[in-house]
């Protein structure tokens, strides 16, 4: 009974104002425990590199969160933006890009 009321967050859309939508999309993906692949991103062993099975399936897991993540983003950026940042591989990427070309855009609006 108790699933019948929960009721799925919905995803911050970015508005044009970077500060705020960050801390909304931050504890949106803290909450889907997905924070720390924005943090740290998903290392990629070099080529040479021989993983063993844990490893692989570590890595493909993170690949995974990856993925999900990047698709909250794509679902909360609008697509005029989201097309100066499609060339981004992982979501750290996306979310630095983000940061970098509006974060200080927010704060000269401010000013």
């Amino acid at each position: 009974m108790a699933s019948e009321n929960y009721v799925q967050p919905s995803i911050p859309r970015f508005d044009g104002q970077y500060d705020h939508w960050s801390m909304l999309m931050e504890n949106f993906l803290r909450s889907k425990e997905y924070w720390q692949i924005i943090e740290a991103g998903v290392v990629k062993p070099a080529e040479n590199v021989v993983l063993t099975a844990t490893q692989k399936t570590e890595l493909e897991a993170l690949k995974l969160k990856d993925l999900k993540v990047k698709n909250y983003l794509f679902q909360a950026i609008d697509r005029s933006i989201l097309e100066t940042i499609l060339s981004k591989e992982s979501s750290k990427e996306i979310w630095d890009s983000m940061k970098k070309k509006y974060q200080g855009l927010s704060r000269v609006k401010r000013v």
